[in-house]
């Protein structure tokens, strides 16, 4: 079922902080700490700055399945600990299932899915077992054309194929904002169930079903989720996620 943001009073607040600080080519300059963009840590988040795939930990033994999260800054976990983020929540999970995974956070605040295209290659830099687009939130909070939208996402996948084409993929449903109208949003919507069409890219489940316009697990932004939000939104992608890992993950 689709499911819109709800709270178009929220949104005036909240388009700076998902956007980001705004380069001139329209995703967001790269900072550290709790901002936003990924930060390198025990999680096996990945730098947004510096050199392209630089992470603070060493690489994990090859028995390891590795796991890229490309996103924006909902994926960073803009103003939460790197540790509360919901990928070092998927890592924690990962852990008590017993699943051989190391979860890299390559979130990025302010990021369209044009800066994700363009990010993409050093981003993977590293060998993957999965990669995890979650790309396209700023597209909706921008306005930007859906027709736009889904060649970005298309183009992505056909990116990350040339680059890994050892790892599998996923794509996250990502929904607009109602104050575009119900004739965007319905069309941003179906970008996504056509992009995964016409790429073979399983689709999972959006990525804030059942924490889009909930006060209570959102910071006062209205868009990023609170520490409670995170163990939801966490909740939802381990669903998806947890067979995929199966399948390549050794228990």
């Amino acid at each position: 079922m689709r499911r819109s943001w709800r709270r178009p009073g929220a949104l005036v607040l909240a388009c700076a902080a998902l956007l980001g600080a705004c380069t001139g080519r329209g995703d967001a300059a790269a900072t550290s700490g709790t901002n936003g963009s990924a930060v390198a840590g025990d999680s096996g988040n990945v730098a947004a700055s510096g050199a392209p795939g630089g992470e603070n930990t060493p690489p994990v033994a090859g028995t390891v399945a590795r796991v890229v999260m490309l996103g924006t800054s909902l994926t960073a976990g803009l103003g939460l600990d790197p540790e509360r983020a919901y990928p070092a929540l998927l890592q924690a999970k990962a852990d008590s299932a017993g699943l051989k995974v190391r979860i890299v956070n390559a979130g990025l605040s302010g990021e369209t899915s044009a800066g994700a295209l363009r990010r993409a290659a050093w981003v993977l830099d590293q060998p993957a077992s999965l990669v995890v687009l979650e790309v396209g939130a700023n597209d909706g909070l921008r306005g930007v054309d859906p027709d736009t939208t889904y060649a970005n996402i298309v183009k992505l996948v056909e990116a990350v194929r040339r680059t890994r084409p050892e790892a599998k993929l996923a794509l996250v449903q990502m929904e607009a904002p109602p104050n575009f109208g119900k004739d965007y949003t319905t069309r941003f919507h179906a970008t996504y169930v056509r992009a995964a069409v016409a790429t073979g890219v399983p689709l999972w489940p959006f990525l804030l079903d059942r924490v889009a316009g909930v006060s209570r697990l959102n910071q006062g932004d209205g868009i990023h989720p609170n520490e409670e939000g995170s163990k939801v939104v966490a909740a939802t992608v381990w669903a998806a996620m947890e067979p995929a890992l199966r399948a390549f993950a050794n228990p």
